[in-house]
């Protein structure tokens, strides 16, 4: 089995977290760059990341998020919220991006700019902003990937309130709604569960060969 494959197997949704230990700030560098370079749709990104480290913060999500200990005794909360009712503007952006990036002049990506304002600004708000959400899954998925890489344990919630999420840390201002959330930190030796055998389909169960 590939170490990739290893550190998956060795990863599980922690349930209580060791309060006393936390993530280096080298660490933390690392996955966020893993949560940059995660792939989206069109290469769009439509989501920003939060990271919450204070502690005085995470007491005051810990009510709205069903009272899990995860909250408050992880490290970090990384918090991945999707950008409400995305727009022209954001397309536009993206697109001054890529020119400045690669060295091109807006007009020779006008065509992939109109691509993507014809795909996208006709679905209603409501349904783009369910592709917004869609996307932070991807992001997810990249962090504990490159979390089990450096041996630091994650636990994906949607048990929380994502209004009352938004309310505490001021997200409602920024046109942004949480969608999943990630405490990471390290497993506490209490924390029976991560003694216990994976359970997974098998892969004659999971896998449609065509």
């Amino acid at each position: 089995m590939s170490t990739y494959n290893n550190n998956l197997n060795w990863r599980y949704a922690t349930k209580k977290f060791d309060a006393t230990k936390k993530v280096s700030e080298k660490d933390l560098e690392a996955l966020k760059e893993a949560i940059q370079l995660s792939a989206s749709s069109y290469g769009l990104q439509p989501y920003k990341v939060i990271i919450v480290s204070d502690q005085e913060t995470k007491e005051k999500l810990k009510p709205v998020a069903w009272n899990q200990s995860q909250i408050t005794d992880a490290s970090h909360i990384v918090i991945f919220a999707s950008i409400n009712n995305f727009g022209e503007d954001h397309i536009n952006d993206f697109i001054k991006n890529v020119s400045e990036t690669r060295d091109l002049a807006i007009e020779n990506l006008q065509g992939y700019s109109d691509l993507m304002k014809n795909s996208l600004m006709p679905l209603p708000e409501d349904i783009r902003n369910i592709w917004s959400a869609k996307q932070t899954y991807i992001a997810l998925g990249n962090l504990l990937s490159a979390a089990a890489d450096l041996k630091i344990d994650t636990c994906p919630m949607e048990g929380f309130e994502a209004d009352k999420f938004a309310d505490i840390l001021g997200l409602k201002e920024l046109g942004l709604t949480p969608s999943v959330i990630a405490p990471i930190g390290y497993r506490s030796e209490e924390d029976e569960t991560q003694h216990y055998k994976k359970v997974r389909k098998s892969t004659e169960e999971l896998f449609i060969n065509i």
